[in-house]
């Protein structure tokens, strides 16, 4: 995945903190940044979701949607939905978040694959339309994203 390239659709199993399950054609028009992440990974923990939060935080009602994406490729057993249901609560985890489906016997993730996510955390921002922005893996500077949306959202200038 590049940046210019269409976003293809979510593939998820299920929906924490969604009273709708979020796709790409609902949120076309709003800034999407989509959070990839393991609840057992550091650098999530450490700074994906916490960037991640901070942006829902600043951005909420702008034009800006935050979607989380629990994709496991390692320690399956460990990483399960209801494990994933105490970590969004315990963390107080305020955006969807989405569990990456996978297919038998595949131990990557269907939308982690599609994206072509090397890791995590990866993040992924998608503009207003539809296309993606920006396609990271580890960790990326605040001040990047913030501008990056602040572009996307039309206040200033490329």
């Amino acid at each position: 995945m590049q940046p210019g390239d269409v976003a293809p659709p979510w593939r998820v199993e299920g929906w924490l903190v969604a009273p709708q399950p979020p796709t790409l054609e609902a949120l076309r028009g709003r800034v999407v940044v989509l959070h990839a992440f393991q609840m057992l990974c550091p650098g999530c923990v450490a700074h994906g979701l916490p960037q991640a939060r901070a942006v829902h935080a600043t951005f909420a009602g702008e034009g800006v949607a935050v979607i989380g994406l629990h994709t496991v490729f390692e320690h399956h057993d460990a990483m399960r939905p209801v494990s994933l249901a105490a970590f969004v609560h315990e963390y107080r985890i305020d955006f969807p978040v989405g569990i990456d489906a996978h297919a038998d016997g595949d131990p990557v993730p269907l939308t982690m694959q599609a994206y072509g996510m090397r890791g995590t955390p990866t993040l992924v921002v998608i503009g207003p339309d539809g296309r993606v922005r920006l396609h990271a893996f580890g960790r990326v500077e605040d001040l990047v994203v913030g501008a990056l949306i602040g572009r996307l959202l039309g206040r200033f200038e490329p």
